[in-house]
């Protein structure tokens, strides 16, 4: 396929993914049905950022054009292994992305929590240019590769690194994101500071499960305007965790202060655990900023001056994971 009718092929799929199609809502069903954390219109929030963001034909030729390297003909394509986290909702799919408009072969090894809705998609792509099954498809296990793209956890970023050694590779660990505030937030800012810390629950490496703020900062503005996301609560399995983790600050008699879906405790880690945001104080603003900036397990800041509020969940398209250029990673690999 030319870089012409790969373009085409994606608006294509940007277009049916923002479609009431009967099959394509019956696969959006069954991958809340599978996974619980799916919750509709979080599947629906990732969708419609997939859609609007990268699959618009303006987007895609823009992107494009900053890679000299990507001409309308590759001739020399690899086979990319691509293993695919679960934690969000199609989460995987800007790598495959790049991995496509490459002009590079992608086989993928989906996560369990997250493969109904990136087949069927695949599927869609394979039915209008029956050429994309040369070009993407599954397996359980990955041999035979050229090179990898893996993300998991810190964990399991050491078993890439180490099955993977002797080929390029772009191997993703744990990372979060924080939000720096001053105190001086408007009710919009803060609405929209709910959507960074609330959406998917907080599972997201974008999603913040920080917040630093000025001393003497007045919380109770900040919890009002959380428990807009209090129906989370209603959803069990993030209830569990809510409600273990309340349980261990009141057994242990720690402070805390909450909405009925989040607990917001004083924590120097940047990562919280599910049902929890972390907070923190800070006296000088530029410090804290320089520390975030060199920390390499922040994903994004978001503040004024930094990320807008709200925009966390909803990366361009050249905004990649980690900082690292995959797009160009993946372009390398047939010189």
């Amino acid at each position: 396929m030319t870089l012409s009718q790969r373009i085409a092929l994606l608006v294509k799929l940007g277009s049916y993914m923002q479609t009431n199609d009967a099959a394509w809502t019956a696969a959006k069903e069954q991958a809340f049905k599978k996974n619980g954390w799916f919750l509709p219109e979080f599947i629906d929030r990732a969708v419609t950022n997939i859609a609007t963001r990268f699959l618009q034909e303006p987007v895609l030729k823009k992107w494009v054009r900053s890679y000299p390297a990507l001409g309308e003909q590759q001739n020399n394509p690899r086979l990319v292994g691509l293993v695919m986290a679960g934690n969000i909702p199609l989460v995987g799919f800007h790598d495959l992305l790049c991995i496509f408009i490459s002009g590079n072969k992608s086989l993928i090894k989906a996560s369990s929590k997250d493969e109904i809705l990136i087949a069927h998609l695949v599927k869609k792509m394979i039915e209008w240019a029956p050429e994309t099954e040369q070009l993407i498809s599954f397996a359980p296990l990955l041999k035979g590769c050229d090179a990898y793209i893996a993300t998991g956890s810190d964990n399991t970023a050491g078993y890439f690194e180490y099955y993977f050694s002797k080929y390029p590779s772009l191997i993703r660990r744990n990372r979060t994101s924080a939000a720096v505030l001053t105190g001086k937030e408007t009710d919009e800012e803060l609405n929209a500071l709910a959507d960074d810390v609330h959406l998917y629950f907080g599972m997201g490496c974008r999603n913040v499960t920080k917040i630093f703020v000025p001393e003497q900062y007045d919380f109770e503005h900040l919890l009002a305007v959380f428990k807009k996301y209090d129906y989370l609560s209603d959803v069990h399995k993030y209830k569990n965790n809510y409600d273990y983790n309340l349980a261990l600050y009141i057994l242990n008699k720690r402070y805390y202060m909450s909405t009925a879906a989040i607990l917001l405790v004083e924590d120097p880690s940047l990562f919280s655990p599910v049902s929890q945001l972390n907070y923190g104080y800070y006296e000088n603003r530029s410090n804290l900023v320089g520390e975030l900036v060199n920390n390499p397990s922040v994903q994004c800041i978001v503040g004024s001056g930094y990320m807008p509020f709200g925009t966390a969940q909803s990366p361009a398209i050249d905004q990649y994971a980690d900082g690292e250029d995959t797009l160009k990673f993946l372009l390398s690999l047939q010189q």
